[in-house]
Order: C-alpha cells, then structure tokens, then sequence
C-alpha cells in the first residue's frame, strides 16, 4: 500500500503543493489533512477561497481511495464534490477529517469536516470518488 508520505512526494509539483496541502494520515475508512492560510489559498477578502476547501477534500478523498484501490490494477478519480461553506477563516491552519461513507465496487463517497485552529466547523465537503481499471 501506498504511504501518505509516498503520496505527499507526488504531491509536490500539482495544485495540492503550489496550495501547501499536507495528508497526514489516510486508512480504508479514514483521512486527515491540513493547509495552512497562505495568501495563494485566500480570495481578494482575505478569506480562505472556497475553491480550496474543495480541492483539499478531493486530494484527501483521492489519494486515499487510490491507496486501497491500486493494488487491485484499479485508479480513483473525482466524480463529484460538494462543498458547503460555514465560517470565514482568515489565518491559521484549516484542518480535514475525513470518512469514508460507502465502498462500492466502482465508487466510494467521503464526508471531510474541515476546522479552523479553534476546533470550529468551517466547511463541509461531500466527494464520490469513481473507481475504473487504470490504463492501459
């Protein structure tokens, strides 16, 4: 199985590492993940940009999907994402829990939390991963 810190190392030349997401921890049925606040990760109010929080669920929902799916020759890749947004975050550190609803054969859902430095729900994010035979 593929180790966070692998996936991190892959990780590093994509959005995820111009963005500074971090995973820390990733199993079958559980992720964790932060970024910190950074003015690459804010919208012109200062604010984390929405666009982030997505992107940070379908980087923990993605990798981690891929971990437990690869071995068998298979790939994940997004399907859909919704995020909710629930409180202004303007420095810090964002920080996503996540777990995994359902494991289907050809999909699995995650339910990332995201909170700031104090604990408080942030965001909310619902991300279907499609699982499919890797190419070629």
């Amino acid at each position: 199985m593929t180790e966070p810190a692998d996936l991190a190392s892959r990780l590093d030349c994509t959005l995820d590492g111009a963005l500074g997401f971090e995973l820390l921890e990733a199993s079958e049925d559980h992720v964790t993940g932060r970024f910190d606040v950074i003015d690459a990760v804010r919208q012109p109010m200062g604010i984390v940009h929405g666009g982030a929080y997505a992107a940070m669920a379908e980087t923990m929902a993605s990798a981690t999907t891929y971990m437990h799916v690869h071995g068998d020759g298979n790939i994940a890749v997004g399907q859909s994402n919704q995020t909710s947004f629930l409180r202004p975050v303007a420095e810090g550190t964002v920080h996503g829990k996540g777990r995994r609803r359902h494991r289907g054969r050809t999909s699995w859902i995650w339910e990332i939390d995201f909170t700031d430095d104090e604990g408080r729900l942030c965001a909310i994010s619902r991300v279907t991963m499609a699982v499919r035979p890797a190419p070629g």
